[in-house]
């Protein structure tokens, strides 16, 4: 058993980048130098630490959020390593929610790459602190600089260089706040010598130092005045300055290195408990009550339990749920509280915990706020939920997940694997909230939606691997919404004699009109019911108000041309017209329900598809052909960028002309042209 650490020797960081900027390579380094593992496992050859599921060795990516802990110098990180591939998103989304500080990697040949800047973006959500290690800088191409403009112009945040590729390119990188060369030596450089720059290295150098000492001089009078007047201050004060830089988010510190070549990953791993925030430092987090008050959780042992569940992962075929503790103790057999939507509140008990090493865990007597836990025995709880005690329901800000926008239909080879193909699709859902199985009214097949390609095709892998079932798949189907093309009014008459079984006829009958709009794309659809109501001095009881809203949510629950979800669109109730007795709350449903199904196929529909944000990257000699191919696909071309004698054409294309299009590409291009997508909104193709 453990018990819990200091929370101020505490740091609790993710690793997040694109995908093969090097995330995990750096992450096996930590383990290996902070003298958790005895072997350094390479992502190339299947073996890595972190990526322990059997598709992440296969495909040499990580596909799941991983959480390990180190020491390191009388500390302790609890890390999670996060996959760089933008189909699994969510997992760098919730890891985000639970952390309180990050390490980007970039690549040093491409600098910010689009899902650096999907990272990013959820980084800033949650108002993380970040520090940026220049990744793979031993490679022909690669420029610290360059890779430094990048963050500037694409984030649009203000890089501050700490350590700095040596001059003369001999491995070695020059601290700019010490002075000293760091040289790593060894089998696996887990050796360091440090010693004072030569001058004339450190000449090179001053511009570098320049910037760092004006960054951090903004957050620390005294050290302005040093620098103002070109006075040499001590290297205590620069990194006070510069942490506060850094809590404050007005700079990001930046490293350089290699990790597959063992270079850098030291001065990272000494900067993460300097420059990052212990759980105790980080803003308290809001909180809202069933009573509609609200509350602001300190992170601190004492007060009521307050923690996160921000994963379910099926261990050894059991359900476990990672959590993060915000404030109060849970121990083995606590019971806890889980609020839900509508005022319910579930109970449940925390069997037993864990602490987490990868694909290992151990079993802990207690957990504090703080730490990043695993639980077993929870059934019910899920990916947002928060966990309170029972005497204290509140709930913390959820995880939102991404809707999915490509589908797949999916059966069983053999019908006796129907209740298991079930039973196994529920438990990837729990796991993966960005993967959702549906039946399509029209051909009653089973759908599986997903993210991607690659997420529906490690689904697909996991099924047979895991749970040993055996599927059929179909062609990728993408998502669709739809929308309207016009403003346009409508009205209804709904008059109906029904005879009952016992002979009596019962007449209803209600009159309505409705107008609908198109709203920007993106825009939320907006619904206004304020009618004027027939004949004069009318009024409308509350189940026949509450009848309006129904007939509208009916109607545009699918939209007329393809059944898909509408979107962009305003609806608003003019008249209703009502015919005493005759207007039950059934028939004024129907009225409006009707009314706005003949304005929505009056204002014409639009199909709209998935539009991907994409970035190709091709050899300066297949840039013609790339271009024109990408234009038959009606990509809208915005612009192009020199890379070395890569160039990147960046464009937006709809995601169904895209399917299969890295085969396409690899043709093109002799096997060395790459893309990435994001999704970025649905539009009119």
């Amino acid at each position: 058993m453990s018990n819990a650490p200091d929370l101020a020797r505490v740091r609790n960081i993710g690793i997040a980048a694109h995908v093969d900027a090097g995330k995990t390579t750096l992450t096996e380094r930590m383990l290996y130098y902070a003298g958790v593992s005895h072997k350094i496992g390479e992502v190339h050859e299947g073996a890595a630490h972190m990526d322990y599921l059997a598709e992440e060795q296969a495909h040499g990516i990580t596909i799941t959020a991983a959480v390990t802990r180190l020491p390191w110098r009388e500390h302790l990180i609890q890390l999670i390593d996060t996959p760089g591939h933008v189909d699994f998103t969510i997992e760098v989304e919730r890891s985000m929610r639970v952390l309180d500080g990050c390490v980007i990697v970039l690549d040093g040949v491409r600098g910010v790459e689009p899902q650096t800047e999907t990272v990013w973006r959820q980084r800033a959500r949650f108002g993380l602190p970040a520090l940026f290690f220049i990744n793979k800088l031993d490679r022909p191409g690669a420029d610290f600089g360059r890779a430094l403009t990048t963050v500037r112009e694409r984030l649009d945040a203000e890089p501050v260089a700490v350590t700095v590729p040596s001059p003369n390119n001999d491995g070695t990188v020059i601290h700019l706040i010490d002075k000293t060369r760091w040289r790593f030596t060894g089998e696996r450089g887990e050796q360091v010598d440090i010693t004072p720059c030569d001058e004339a290295a450190w000449e090179q150098m001053r511009r570098w130092r320049e910037s760092l000492l004006l960054a951090a001089a903004e957050m620390d009078e005294a050290l302005a005045e040093l620098v103002l007047t070109e006075q040499e201050p001590e290297p205590e004060a620069v990194w006070g300055a510069l942490r506060l830089a850094a809590l404050a988010g007005k700079a990001f510190p930046c490293f350089a290195g290699s990790a597959l070549r063992n270079q850098g990953v030291q001065p990272v791993m000494d900067s993460v408990l300097r420059l990052l925030p212990a759980p105790t430092e980080r803003p308290p987090s809001l909180a809202h009550r069933p009573d509609g008050g609200e509350e602001w959780i300190e992170m601190a042992a004492d007060g009521p339990l307050a923690a996160l569940a921000f994963k379910v992962q099926m261990w050894e075929g059991r359900r476990h749920v990672f959590a993060r503790l915000y404030r109060g103790v849970l121990k083995p057999g606590d019971e806890v509280a889980i609020p839900g939507l509508g005022g319910t509140v579930r109970h449940e008990r925390a069997a037993r915990l864990f602490e987490v090493d990868a694909n290992h865990k151990t079993r802990l007597d207690q957990a504090t706020a703080g730490q990043i836990v695993l639980i077993a025995g929870l059934r019910w709880a899920t990916t947002g939920d928060t966990l309170c005690a029972p005497d204290h329901p509140l709930w913390l800000e959820r995880i939102e997940a991404r809707e999915p926008v490509l589908g797949l239909a999916i059966e069983p080879q053999s019908s006796a694997d129907e209740q298991k193909l079930l039973e196994a699709l529920d438990k990837l859902q729990q796991e993966d909230p960005t993967l959702r199985v549906e039946e399509d009214q029209e051909t009653g097949q089973r759908v599986l939606r997903g993210m991607g390609e690659l997420h529906l095709q490690i689904a697909g892998e996991r099924l047979r691997r895991e749970f040993n079932v055996n599927i059929r798949v179909g062609n990728p189907d993408v998502v669709t919404r739809e929308t309207i093309e016009h403003t346009t009014e409508a009205d209804s008459l709904f008059h109906r004699v029904i005879e009952q079984p016992d002979g009596k006829k019962l007449e209803m009958k209600a009159w309505a009109r409705v107008a609908v709009a198109p709203l920007p794309r993106g825009a939320d659809s907006t619904v206004s019911v304020e009618p004027v109501v027939r004949p004069e001095g009318a009024q409308l009881s509350p189940a026949q108000q509450e009848a309006i809203s129904g007939g509208v949510e009916d109607a545009v629950a699918n939209g007329p041309m393809t059944g898909a979800i509408l979107q962009d669109l305003a609806v608003r109730v003019l008249d209703v017209e009502l015919f005493g007795a005759l207007s039950s709350p059934q028939a004024v449903r129907i009225a409006v329900a009707e009314a706005v199904r003949k304005a929505l196929i009056r204002a014409g529909g639009l199909v709209l598809r998935p539009i991907m944000a994409t970035e190709v990257v091709v050899p300066e000699s297949d840039v013609g052909t790339v271009m024109g191919d990408l234009q038959s696909r009606r990509a809208v071309i915005r612009d192009t960028t020199s890379l070395g004698e890569m160039t990147i054409i960046h464009c937006d294309c709809a995601l169904d002309r895209l399917l299969g299009y890295i085969t396409d590409l690899r043709g093109m291009t002799h096997g060395r042209g790459q893309f990435t997508m994001t999704f970025e909104r649905f539009d009119v193709a």
